[in-house]
């Protein structure tokens, strides 16, 4: 098994950065941002104020928008060092500046949008392996929000309607961009009403980990295996591994399933969870240390 070296922050949507980012989604002002804000980790696992950030807008359907609201947010946090690649085609994916670009920053961003885009754009390119090669062999951030977050996984959820998600079938999946191959995520888990969904994920897939990513909120995952709350809101872990039933490999689809046994653990910030021996924890880095504003 290889462990990676670099780290992951998939990110469940709405974090705040003082503006929108994508048509309907509502923003709260948290008077705690500065001091305490998802973007200010990534930008410290980064290495901090100097480091190159390259914001990729690919699965968005604005990305001009979404590109100047995240550079507004980084140089308002003292970042001056950072890069918006608008990817929008395959075609796009084979210029030589995006992949220059690719080697020289120290982290990406992943955007919000829609996760099929980063998947049908990337997979099987030059670009992707690139972008895997550095996750796994340096010390090298990723991290994504929303649609960003959830195309990180081998296992990727790309639609279902949270209302019939009760129903197999209606959960739809396909492969990822293959960052880790053991934690599906799901993004504005709470918000949208999205817990039956990944719980049928697991189901049908119990060797991963299901995390329901709230808004402005995150999981860093470092070795491939520990991950970290961050963030102001609230992780669900949903773990299948001691499922002693379930009926989503009989039923046809459309027929509701059912599960025994699934375990359930909400994390807040601190909290952290060891994949590998599927295991929650208490108080785990650096987010249950105060003063975060002098990070910088």
């Amino acid at each position: 098994m290889i462990i990676p070296k670099g780290k992951l922050i998939a990110i469940g949507g709405a974090e705040d950065k003082g503006t929108l980012t994508e048509k309907g989604d509502i923003h709260k002002h948290n008077l705690n941002f500065f001091e305490l804000g998802i973007l200010r980790r990534v930008v410290q696992e980064m290495g901090g104020s100097d480091a190159r950030i390259e914001v990729i807008t690919t699965a968005s359907t604005i990305p001009y928008e979404v590109g100047e609201s995240y550079h507004h947010a980084f140089t308002a946090i003292g970042c001056t060092n950072i890069g918006i690649i608008h990817i929008r085609t395959r075609e796009d994916v084979l210029k030589k500046e995006y992949l220059d670009r690719l080697l020289e920053c120290n982290g990406v961003m992943l955007t919000g949008g829609n996760q099929l885009r980063l998947t049908a754009t990337f997979g099987g390119t030059h670009f992707l392996k690139t972008l895997c090669s550095r996750y796994f062999t340096e010390d090298f951030v990723i991290a994504g929000t929303s649609a960003g977050a959830m195309s990180m996984s081998n296992t990727m959820i790309y639609d279902g309607n949270p209302f019939k998600a009760h129903l197999k079938g209606e959960t739809k999946m396909t492969t990822g961009l293959r960052l880790t191959d053991k934690v599906i995520f799901d993004s504005h888990f709470e918000k949208r009403g999205r817990f039956v969904r990944l719980a049928q994920s697991v189901a049908a897939n119990p060797a991963c980990i299901g995390v329901g990513l709230g808004e402005d909120t995150a999981m860093l995952i470092r070795n491939g295996d520990e991950m970290e709350a961050i963030g102001s809101g609230l992780n669900v872990i949903i773990d299948g591994h001691d499922i002693v039933h379930t009926n989503i490999a009989d039923i046809p689809p459309g027929n509701p399933m059912s599960i025994e046994n699934l375990q359930v653990h909400f994390c807040a910030r601190g909290n952290g969870y060891i994949i590998s021996e599927r295991k929650f924890v208490e108080k785990l880095g650096k987010e249950t240390t105060p003063h975060m504003a002098n990070f910088f």
